[in-house]
């Protein structure tokens, strides 16, 4: 192992973009595709309403065998072609490919939408053709999610004639908000020197000690987005247009309709869990004040709410972290440790910041090695070893699926479930480094670092889904202007955060750089984070209760996640998602994380 912050190692997948290894998956994928669209209108198609389970159950279980074998070269080279383009956005040749394949991908999206269309027709029959067919046993909670979801289909021209247009539409805007945010740069002056800095190191200055360039950082962020907030205005309302006419045509309540559904919850859960939210603020903002006091001010203005406070001046080269999670990860299970040693050995990850290389951070597994790759931007900061710690619990979720010999088809996640690993890996690394700390300021830079992840995640998360909120139902009647999607944001911010901060200084700009926003399938991104932290918590104190026999229970959930709905997975551990208690009680954790804080 280098000192040096890593970048990946994808090699073991294919070669390279050239490669003709890569090629002739390419061609595979082309040609099972095209050999499920024969299958498909040639014999399953042909079956409907009327007919019975036992013709049903073969010829289902043989097109969730094909689909299967499609998704694993999918979610095979989709990544590796990732892999190029999200750490160098100037990389033509990969931008290119990636073109290429998502226009490769078209026909199988429609047939998709077919199959989910065609098992709407035959959904009374499910349940009996699964007991006929091993296959189809196997996969008959997607089978009936999928012909629940049927009825939110257009017709089958219409959803085809849409997954055609969104690629130079809310995917093409996309894409451009992403090659923008990531190719720019900004001269700023650091420790004497100026130097050209990527966005992301910029952002990441809102962590630097030294308050003067903390505030530096957070004026040339603001001068930035100022000169571009045109051209990703342009891109949020081509995305949330998009979105809005194709949630109106197939049927949706609202714009929340579809994201509940996908993160396999129902509106009362998120009602509870928002109104616990919004409820904790009072106590969030004590905490606030009391940072406000701790590093001399009246109150905080926006490029203090990530000042270290505490003992917290050490910087971490990657080795130390490195070697950090993986003793905090051997606490709590030797399986992750080693899991994670893995990870690092053979260069799962690409931490190094540089120009053209996307900000924020996240994992993606790689189906046909059934490994993950992360992406980071390292600074060395407690906040970045963190983050280290939440991509890793995302790989530890792939790889529990990975052990359990999960489909492709079984582990499609919901993002509520998807990130209650990450968030508990974080919970590992903090609480285990609190409980083994004596010197008190040693304790509150801890403290500082899981009271400001879970603020970011309660308080300003909930900022972002009344940002989003709006946004929907604004766009639904006109284009906004860069100013109106600022003055939403700015809005949203002093509704959450409240006397907490000074409302003179805060980020308008937050709507420009998060990649989550412009993507036209994934709306209101936000509140699974909230989900993820509070379920995680609430795990998290199980374990304590239970210890060591609790990994096992956890690594089956992990598992278990793209097969159950998120109640009746939390089920399992005695936890109703429907009632104000679970929520209220995970929030009063962190509630007496923020009273210790606020003692010391």
């Amino acid at each position: 192992m280098t000192t040096s912050t890593p970048r990946w190692d994808l090699t073991n997948v294919y070669p390279s973009l050239e490669a003709p290894e890569f090629a002739a998956a390419i061609a595979e994928y082309k040609k099972q595709v095209s050999a499920f669209g024969k299958f498909f209108n040639s014999k399953l198609s042909k079956l409907g309403a009327k007919s019975k389970a036992k013709d049903l159950a073969p010829l289902i279980g043989e097109a969730l065998e094909r689909l299967n074998k499609i998704y694993t070269l999918s979610g095979t080279l989709f990544p590796f072609i990732a892999s190029y383009v999200s750490t160098n956005s100037r990389d033509l040749t990969a931008k290119k490919i990636l073109s290429e394949m998502e226009q490769a991908s078209l026909p199988m999206n429609q047939l998709q939408t077919q199959f989910t269309a065609w098992l709407g027709t035959v959904a009374p029959k499910l349940g009996e053709a699964a007991k006929l067919n091993p296959s189809t046993r196997a996969h008959v909670f997607m089978l009936k999610e999928a012909a629940e979801q049927s009825k939110y289909l257009m017709s089958e021209a219409e959803e085809n004639l849409a997954t055609e247009l969104t690629l130079s539409g809310g995917n093409a805007f996309g894409k451009l908000q992403g090659t923008v945010t990531s190719q720019m740069t900004v001269d700023f002056e650091l420790d004497g020197q100026t130097q050209k800095m990527p966005m992301p190191a910029l952002i990441n200055l809102r962590s630097h000690p030294d308050e003067a360039t903390r505030r530096r950082g957070y004026d040339a962020e603001n001068v930035a987005w100022l000169g571009v907030q045109e051209t990703l205005a342009a891109c949020l309302n081509g995305v949330k247009g998009e979105a809005h006419v194709l949630n109106k045509k197939r049927g949706r309540k609202d714009a929340l309709h579809a994201s509940i559904d996908a993160a396999r919850m129902d509106r009362k859960t998120l009602n509870a869990m928002l109104a616990a939210m919004q409820d904790s603020f009072p106590m969030f903002r004590r905490y606030y004040k009391s940072k406000a006091q701790k590093i001399g001010k009246e109150k905080l203005a926006w490029w203090d709410i990530f000042a270290p406070v505490g003992k917290a001046d050490k910087a971490y080269t990657f080795e130390e972290a490195r070697a950090f999670i993986l003793e905090n990860f051997g606490r709590f299970s030797p399986e992750l440790s080693a899991f994670a040693k893995r990870a690092f050995d053979e260069r799962w990850i690409d931490a190094e910041q540089r120009e053209g290389k996307r900000g924020g951070a996240f994992c993606m597994g790689v189906e046909g090695v059934r490994e993950s790759r992360i992406l980071s931007n390292f600074d060395g900061s407690f906040d970045q070893v963190s983050t280290l710690a939440h991509e890793l619990g995302h790989a530890f979720h792939n790889e529990c699926a990975y052990q359990a010999n999960k489909t492709p088809l079984q582990q499609i996640t919901p993002m509520t479930l998807a990130e209650t690993a990450s968030t508990m890996c974080e919970t590992i690394v903090t609480e285990a480094v609190r409980a083994a700390t004596k010197d008190p300021q040693e304790e509150l830079a801890v403290l500082e670092a899981q009271i400001q992840g879970a603020a970011q995640v309660v308080v300003d998360i909930y900022s972002r889904y009344l940002f989003e909120q709006e946004v929907f139902e604004r766009r639904a009647q006109s284009e906004l202007s860069a100013e109106d999607f600022n003055d939403i944001m700015e809005r949203a911010q002093k509704a959450t955060y409240g006397d907490g901060l000074d409302e003179r200084y805060l980020q308008k700009y937050m709507w420009t750089w998060k990649p989550h926003y412009y993507s036209p399938e994934l709306a209101f991104y936000n509140y699974p984070y909230a989900f993820g932290l509070l379920f995680a918590t609430g795990l998290y104190a199980i374990y304590q209760q239970r210890g060591a026999d609790f990994v096992e229970d956890y690594k089956n959930l992990l598992a278990s996640t793209g097969e159950e709905t998120a109640a009746k997975l939390a089920k399992r551990f005695g936890i109703d998602l429907t009632q104000r208690k679970f929520w209220d009680d995970s929030l009063a954790i962190i509630g007496k994380q923020i009273d210790r804080y606020c003692e010391l």
